[in-house]
């Protein structure tokens, strides 16, 4: 009898103690997934192309579901692809409605609008990186190639901003016009 006592103590603490595990990385998942929607939401609010007021964005374990409205497929494909270079994301599910199916067929509009897409996501990048200031780097992409134009804080915040901006998708090349600003 005394055994199956503390077997039945010993099975309940073991149980307690799974259940009390399994509910700190639930908590964590899900506070992890609330700071990447608060970095996609952040990285949609920056851009000047796209209406991020018509955008909602929902993670789960990492994936980020994008829903609402844009204006073209070319936005929705920049929507999708600023939230996919945030570190941390696993995948992007794009459900935005495009108001307008018709797509311009210039391909200076879609270089334009690739360019502009580049410069978007190198800015959010520069901005979420803790490293760098990315407040203080002006970002200009024309035709892939990307100025970066400002003040840092040492060598290594320089190549950082760099290493960054050419890491990025449709990066053809970097002109690094930056300074490193002595204190």
């Amino acid at each position: 009898m005394n055994n199956s006592i503390r077997s039945i103590v010993t099975l309940s603490l073991l149980t307690l103690g799974s259940s009390a595990a399994y509910a700190d990385n639930t908590w964590e998942d899900k506070s992890k997934d609330a700071w990447l929607d608060g970095k996609a939401e952040s990285t949609l609010l920056f851009n000047g192309n796209l209406n991020s007021f018509d955008i909602n964005t929902d993670v789960k374990n990492g994936v980020v579901i994008l829903t609402g409205k844009v204006d073209s497929k070319v936005d929705k494909a920049l929507a999708a692809e600023l939230v996919q270079s945030l570190e941390g994301v696993k995948s992007v599910d794009n459900k935005l409605t495009v108001l307008n199916e018709e797509e311009p067929e210039n391909s200076t509009i879609v270089a334009t609008l690739t360019d502009s897409k580049v410069e978007a996501v190198v800015k959010a990048k520069l901005l979420l990186e803790s490293e760098v200031s990315g407040t203080n780097i002006e970002v200009e992409v024309d035709d892939g190639v990307v100025t970066l134009t400002g003040k840092v804080g040492s060598d290594s915040a320089k190549q950082l901003a760099v290493a960054i901006a050419n890491n990025t998708k449709d990066v053809k090349s970097v002109v690094n016009n930056l300074e490193v600003a002595l204190s």
